[in-house]
């Protein structure tokens, strides 16, 4: 059986190295940027190093596997973050545990924009009114463990775009696997994500009425509809590794590190390390190192983010488990990012 599911792993690395072979010339230019935005505290102080560890509600954003590792019946989670440029981003998510078939999770992502002033060429200042754009993606996972050292999961995403008169809708899905080397702590996790057909933009904002090109200005008007390109998903390929090491009967050290090869962003290192004390209090560290930094021919100062912290409890009463976790990301020429979540367990 073991090898069954060792085949499977090996099917899941051929199949991405296929996927990202093609051309890296492609920056900035992938539909739905908000797929790669991270939501969460403790993934997000970790840096996403912890691709290999994560568990619970918390990996359904950052490893579907992890979500086998959910204590007693289920979670819930909710998360909130102040992003750049007055981006709010919220997250809420819940998870449900069936004895020996698996675990399925539901989650959610918002991002609010605010009003933004309607600007035409006759009011270039705003014509009054405004228009708030919505970007939502929703997710379904199912993770479950295959042996007593494989976890496997999946999830499927809607992703819904609209700004004013427009709108797309696409679809992703990401896959991962974790694998725990027995009781020595040492853990390898490998996530493939964001894997779908590309999206396009359509809308009654694309329509119009324009003079034909070569005739008179007594011309009548023809409708017209402008046609837009359609662009592929921002898909990642991630290799994590993790090893706790207890020091003495209550204090634990995780380190964890990851690579992410991206279709449409460098390729970036994670560093992570996290301290807990009785799995009550925990604090956390991280830095991404992006390919950039190596590269002599980008701007140093065009890197946004910078080294990531966070600290989180996790008190439990009776058969109940409150969390509460916050993170700080370094972040230039914004206002630093920082997250809030809340987590209970069941």
């Amino acid at each position: 059986m073991k090898i069954k599911y060792i085949k499977l792993a090996l099917l899941i690395l051929v199949t991405s190295t296929v996927i990202f072979a093609g051309p890296r010339s492609k920056r900035g230019l992938s539909a739905a940027p908000e797929l790669l935005i991270p939501v969460g505290s403790v993934g997000t102080s970790l840096g996403g190093s912890n691709l290999s560890s994560t568990s619970g509600i918390d990996a359904l954003y950052w490893n579907p596997a992890g979500l086998a590792n959910t204590q007693g019946t289920g979670e819930v989670m909710f998360s909130h973050q102040r992003y750049i440029a007055d981006i709010n981003l919220n997250y809420a998510a819940g998870s449900y545990s069936i004895p020996g078939f698996g675990v399925f999770g539901l989650s959610i992502k918002t991002m609010d924009f605010g009003d933004i002033p309607v600007t035409t060429v006759e009011a270039p200042d705003g014509t009054g009114a405004t228009y708030s754009p919505t970007y939502i993606t929703a997710g379904l996972t199912f993770a479950r463990n295959m042996t007593d050292r494989i976890k496997f999961g999946a999830t499927l995403k809607l992703i819904s775009e609209k700004i004013a008169l427009v709108s797309a809708t696409g679809f992703a899905a990401d896959f991962g696997l974790q694998y725990f080397v027995g009781n020595t702590g040492l853990k390898f996790g490998i996530a493939l994500k964001n894997i779908g057909p590309s999206m396009s933009f359509d809308g009654t904002g694309l329509e119009g009425f324009y003079t034909p090109v070569g005739t008179t200005g007594n011309t009548p008007p023809e409708p017209r509809r402008i046609i837009l390109g359609s662009f592929e998903l921002p898909s990642t390929l991630e290799l994590g590794i993790s090893y706790d090491l207890r020091a003495g009967k209550n204090n634990t050290i995780s380190f964890s590190g990851a690579y992410q090869n991206a279709a449409f962003t460098a390729d970036e290192y994670k560093i992570g390390m996290e301290y807990n004390y009785k799995k009550l209090f925990y604090l956390r560290g991280a830095y991404v190192a992006s390919q950039d930094m190596f590269d002599s021919d980008i701007n140093k100062d065009d890197i946004l983010f910078g080294p990531t912290f966070g600290a989180g409890i996790n008190y439990q009463f009776g058969k109940t488990t409150l969390g509460l976790d916050y993170a700080f990301r370094y972040t230039k020429r914004f206002s630093h990012n920082q997250f809030f979540t809340l987590k209970l367990g069941f």
